[in-house]
């Protein structure tokens, strides 16, 4: 019998104490529905309730309205894979190796070496959609899923989501280009919005008796970037279209996602399941400052500046969360794990070995805390961004930024940026030579995390 056998049949063996204590909790209600929606490649910047008045979001912005919206929550990494393996193990991508985006870049003519990482998420790795599963869940992935070692058949299949705990699934690409496919042309759905969509909405009306989880991961706001000429043209036409942070193709796309969202939105409240059903906005890491800027925040993906990681993050959940709320508390895409579980009432299980925290505490009262520092580490070139091998820490309002190469080639005194966000959201003034002694303190820390997680480390190239 295996590890994930093994696992499975004691959770087998938890699931009638967890459902019993579950139903206690909810007063002989079943489970709450949890639907998570993943934007892919978006920064606050992107959104009305996170201050634009250039990207149309009505949709979103209603769910805000009626729950809370995190304003410091992080993504695990500044690119897709790590941060959709955090979401699902509750784990650092360093404690999994899994710290780029898969494939990855293969060239190995950079000052340093990259480590031989994971590219494809094991399957002896435990999620949240087995656990939910394994305790009266139906489960389900629409979209784009990434954490296989191919993007495509057949070398993708042994490794999609239904291998990992979700009874349905569809996997979306995003476009390749080729406008010959029809699917993928401008003027249809490029990115599979709409498929998507219809999906969810199919699988939530098969399944209102019984709880349910959803996963409704876009390829949108990913780049190549297509729309219908139509609303770009609404956009182009704005005068704010010429400021930095505002792209007309983008918001064409985003008004296309909002729309789906609010499909969703609307459905449930048709099927009578708006009072027992959490809906989750998120996104896996910031967007692509090169089409355009983060603001406030610095870069973009790729990059461990804010814009590469901070993300928006609302939840709605009725008579837990209080409408119209925010919190400014720490969060991060690993504790999603523990969150659904909670979420569901389901207990802690001795075998799990999560790195994440549930914030369900931040949902009952915005002004808890449950994290003081926070991790990344990404001993990587990427060539979309320039992004080089790094490490960051956040702890309170301090960011520290380490980068490898200097660190690691004998340029110690200038290896470190230091930065406080409190004042300095922008990360624009280096205080690590005017505060040796903080700089010092949060490099320790982020070395001795490094060690305790198994981090993979770059080494000097011969």
């Amino acid at each position: 019998m295996n590890h994930k056998t093994i696992i499975s049949v004691f959770a087998m063996g938890l699931t009638s104490v967890f459902i019993g204590c579950n139903k206690e909790m909810h007063h002989n209600q079943k489970p709450p529905n949890i639907v998570l929606i993943l934007a892919d490649d978006m920064g606050c910047a992107q959104l009305g309730c996170y201050g634009s008045n250039f990207y149309q979001t009505p949709h979103i912005d209603h769910l805000a309205s009626e729950g809370i919206l995190f304003t410091n929550a992080y993504a695990a990494a500044a690119v897709c894979s790590p941060t959709r393996a955090s979401i699902l193990t509750g784990k650092y991508p360093a404690r999994l190796h899994l710290t780029d985006f898969i494939a990855g870049n293969n060239r190995d003519d950079y000052p340093l070496s990259q480590p031989e990482w994971q590219k494809f998420l094991p399957l002896e790795e435990i999620t949240f959609a087995e656990v939910l599963k394994e305790n009266g869940y139906k489960t389900a992935h629409f979209g784009k899923w990434h954490l296989s070692p191919e993007k495509t058949p057949p070398e993708s299949l042994p490794f999609n989501p239904d291998r990992q705990g979700f009874d349905e699934h569809f996997v979306t690409y995003k476009p390749s280009g080729d406008l010959a496919q029809t699917w993928q042309d401008a003027e249809m759905d490029a990115h599979n919005v709409d498929t998507i969509t219809s999906l969810s909405i199919n699988f939530m009306e098969r399944n209102r008796k019984n709880p349910f989880f959803l996963f409704v991961s876009h390829n949108t706001i990913h780049d190549p970037l297509k729309e219908r000429a139509e609303k770009i043209r609404k956009y182009e036409n704005m005068s704010a279209s010429s400021e930095p942070e505002n792209h007309p193709i983008i918001a064409a796309m985003v008004e296309r996602l909002d729309k789906s969202c609010g499909k969703i939105f609307e459905k449930i409240k048709e099927l009578g399941l708006e009072n027992n059903t959490i809906v989750i906005y998120y996104a896996d890491n910031g967007g692509k400052h090169a089409y355009a800027a983060q603001t406030p925040f610095r870069a973009g993906k790729g990059w461990l500046y804010e814009g590469g990681i901070r993300e928006p993050l609302i939840v709605k959940w009725k008579d837990v969360v209080k409408p119209g709320t925010s919190s400014e508390s720490l969060v991060i895409s690993y504790d999603f794990f523990p969150t659904f579980r909670e979420m569901a009432g389901i207990g802690e299980p001795a075998f799990e070995n999560t790195d994440g925290k549930s914030f369900v505490p931040i949902l009952k009262n915005p002004q808890t805390e449950i994290h003081q520092t926070l991790f990344w580490h990404y001993p990587h070139y990427h060539q979309g961004s320039g992004m080089v091998p790094a490490g960051a820490i956040r702890s309170g309002n301090w960011k520290l930024i380490e980068w490898y190469e200097k660190s690691l080639l004998g340029e110690q005194e200038s290896a470190y940026e230091l930065y406080d966000l409190e004042t300095d959201i922008g990360e624009t003034k280096n205080l690590a030579d005017s505060l040796k002694a903080k700089t010092t303190e949060l490099a320790g820390d982020l070395q001795k995390w490094r060690e305790d997680v198994g981090a993979q480390m770059p080494v000097p190239n011969d």
